[in-house]
């Protein structure tokens, strides 16, 4: 964990001891957001999704990604206080997964209605262009090679949570993941669709419960697809074990944004893929 420093609210002046976030690298490392303590902190009065996310080096492998901005709620009158953090530092470093110095945040973005967008890539997935590849030679496509690892996204509203499952779904090879038209997020389940698969996330904080497994296993039997379940807050033992007669397969999110398989089948999408 990041040691306490001292942060002033600009608004009642009183101190309040921060730690920085400690973040997942891709690499494995901690990442650790360099407080600019020279810089005053400022008030937080209008939250925008750029503004949210800074850039940070990882001092391991030298990748800079984008994590929350550190952020601090004052204890004594309420005031959301953003922390200045040290500007990343122009040219690469140790690592080769930094090009110009920096990533693109991970792989998401959203409308103006939040929605995710048909157009974000998953995880190591490049851009193509229709006069690449294999067949415009009269070859196969070359077999793709392991999956790099994923790359999470702070879980801190529902929304978060759909679209970590929508990075992961892409991650694991599923193509024009979405979700149906006009769907909002509300606050029980919310459906993911892609060609061959129907995806369930529930963001709420209790257990997902029998009901669900079995609604997404009768959408995904009556669409001939793949039906798999995202969970923030886990299952209840009756889900668990009717999902495992049925071969869904169940994951549970935490809010560092990384989905694990909690059965067998789950596990076996993970290995095998889309």
């Amino acid at each position: 964990m990041a040691e306490a420093v001292p942060v002033r609210c600009p608004a009642c002046l009183r101190e309040t001891d921060y730690a920085a976030p400690v973040f997942p690298c891709a690499c494995g490392s901690p990442v650790v957001p360099p407080l600019d303590l020279a810089a005053a902190p400022l008030p937080l009065t209008h939250r925008t999704w750029s503004d949210t996310w800074v850039a940070v080096r990882c001092a391991a492998c030298g990748l800079v990604g984008e994590w929350p901005r550190p952020e601090l709620g004052c204890t004594s009158c309420g005031t959301v206080v953003r922390i200045a953090v040290r500007p990343v530092e122009s040219g690469s470093a140790a690592g080769d997964g930094v090009r110009d110095g920096l990533r693109p945040r991970p792989d998401v973005r959203e409308d103006a209605g939040g929605d995710v967008r048909d157009d974000v890539r998953g995880p190591g997935r490049p851009a193509t262009s229709g006069g690449s590849g294999g067949s415009a030679l009269g070859r196969p496509p070359a077999a793709p090679g392991p999956r790099p690892a994923f790359r999470p996204v702070t879980i801190r509203t529902a929304r978060d949570a759909v679209t970590t499952a929508a990075l992961y779904l892409r991650w694991l090879g599923f193509r024009d993941v979405r979700r149906p038209d006009g769907q909002t997020v509300p606050s029980a389940a919310v459906d993911l669709r892609a060609p061959g698969l129907v995806a369930q996330v529930d963001p709420t904080t209790a257990p997902t419960g029998l009901r669900a497994v079995e609604c997404v296993w009768l959408n995904g039997l009556t669409a001939s697809a793949t039906s798999v379940c995202f969970s923030l807050a886990g299952y209840t033992q009756d889900a668990r074990s009717r999902a495992d007669d049925l071969g869904i397969p169940l994951f549970v999110m935490d809010l560092t944004g990384v989905p694990q398989p909690v059965n067998d089948p789950a596990d076996a999408l993970v290995v095998t893929g889309a």
